[in-house]
């Protein structure tokens, strides 16, 4: 990992500060000083030198309760409002971290993108992020291209990594 000058490290302070995600600040290492950073390694030198990337509120969109027919109602429960569990189009992703990464990976999980496609990814030693199980040359839809990185960083953080 590459060492900064106290400079340079006050810079990353003050981006953090600021407001930056990691993303950010391993963009701008890379414009401003020429510091190339894989994901993981901007985020263990932020572990290194305690800064904390502050966490921005997030919207809680809350997919509207889907009814049940009314032939799959449970006797004595007509008339009430029955959520089904699953995938809304457009309602964001699901992702889960494995309780033990695959062979290779720091950490390892499943998700399902906001169109229904699943998929495993995982995170190797190098910071390389992976997808594995969907179908050849798919692409996410961009909306959920962020929130699948701030789940990934709060499964890392859980994770301890």
């Amino acid at each position: 990992m590459s060492q900064l000058s106290p400079e340079q490290l006050a810079q990353v302070e003050i981006w953090a500060a600021d407001g930056a995600n990691l993303n950010a600040v391993q963009d701008r290492l890379k414009t401003e000083f020429g510091i190339t950073l894989t994901y993981l390694d901007a985020r263990l030198l932020m572990l290194d030198v305690g800064v904390r990337i502050k966490d921005k509120p997030r919207e809680v969109i809350k997919p509207a309760p889907t009814p049940v027919p009314p032939d799959e109602v449970p006797a004595g429960q007509e008339g009430l409002d029955v959520e089904v569990g699953g995938q809304v189009p457009g309602a964001g992703i699901q992702m889960s971290a494995d309780q033990i990464a695959i062979p290779g990976a720091l950490i390892s999980g499943k998700v399902i993108f906001s169109d229904g496609v699943q998929a495993s990814w995982f995170l190797d030693q190098m910071g390389r992020l992976g997808l594995n199980g969907s179908p050849q040359g798919y692409q996410p839809p961009p909306a959920d291209v962020p929130q699948f990185q701030q789940q990934l960083e709060l499964l890392m953080q859980k994770a301890g990594l």
